[in-house]
């Protein structure tokens, strides 16, 4: 098992890998952070390709391949375990055998065969709650990775629909889908999105992502998703929501100040 009861679950790290480059000032952040505190359990995580852009002309990042050389190499450089989002089921068993945990992206986490392909793979499974569900209807969701045998399932909410380009995140979520069993992690910064907001792409409010992500730690969230850039204005994607990562230490430890002080 990969999740600990006795330690904040962090997933941290680009939106996409975008190269060594830009990954390589990320992880020595968070090994900085793993270093300075022992109660952190720190997933790097990035997408080898951002399948759901807003538009078609919008750059997808590195590719399979690419993505899993960059993994390979922060796995061995830092020893960190890895998280990364699948698309398709023919991903899961290549993807698998070099990150530690699969992601199921919001729009598709209602498709089977997806869900199946990634159950198979025996990696812990952070699948998110669409957009477009009730935390309730989680319960179905968690059902098909566990009928499919999957090892360990995390639940993640990222905020749900709320009218046209804007999302809301209801704080009762953590304890409804804590019911299903399973741990439960905020999303805090695909939460401040703006859908379609910023012409063809999202736009964001990364202002308000130390906020809600403390707020879920309150609520009773097991652990926390975010993504960090060295420079999110130039990020191919979510830059307007992505915490810059000369914040990211002081929000981290603000983080563990809130998860120590309600467990």
């Amino acid at each position: 098992m990969i999740y600990d009861p006795e330690k904040l679950l962090l997933l941290a790290g680009p939106c996409s890998l975008e190269s060594l480059d830009t990954c390589r000032p990320v992880a020595d952040a968070l090994a900085s952070l793993q270093q300075q505190h022992p109660e952190l359990n720190i997933l790097f995580k990035g997408s080898f390709d951002k399948a759901n852009r807003t538009s078609i002309e919008s750059n997808r990042g590195t590719g399979l391949n690419a993505g899993m050389e960059i993994f390979q190499t922060i796995k061995a450089e830092y020893g960190f375990k890895t998280i990364t989002d699948i698309h398709a089921p023919e991903q899961c068993a290549p993807v698998g055998t070099v990150v530690d945990a699969l992601q199921i992206p919001a729009f598709l986490c209602r498709q089977t065969d997806l869900l199946l392909a990634a159950a198979k793979t025996k990696c812990a499974i952070n699948v998110k709650k669409g957009q477009f569900l009730s935390p309730y209807e989680m319960e179905f969701v968690t059902n098909k990775l566990e009928e499919a045998g999957a090892n360990e399932i995390w639940q993640t909410e990222r905020g749900t629909t709320f009218g046209y380009q804007n999302l809301v995140v209801d704080m009762r979520s953590f304890n409804i889908m804590a019911g299903n069993g399973h741990p439960t992690i905020i999303d805090a910064t695909h939460c401040v999105q703006l859908p379609g907001a910023a012409g063809g792409i999202s736009g964001g409010q990364r202002e308000f992502v130390p906020a809600l992500a403390r707020a879920a730690l309150a609520a009773g969230a097991n652990g926390v998703f975010l993504e960090t850039h060295p420079d999110p204005d130039k990020a191919i994607s979510d830059a307007a929501s992505q915490v810059p990562l000369g914040e990211l230490p002081e929000l981290v430890e603000s983080l563990l100040r809130v998860w120590k002080a309600t467990r």
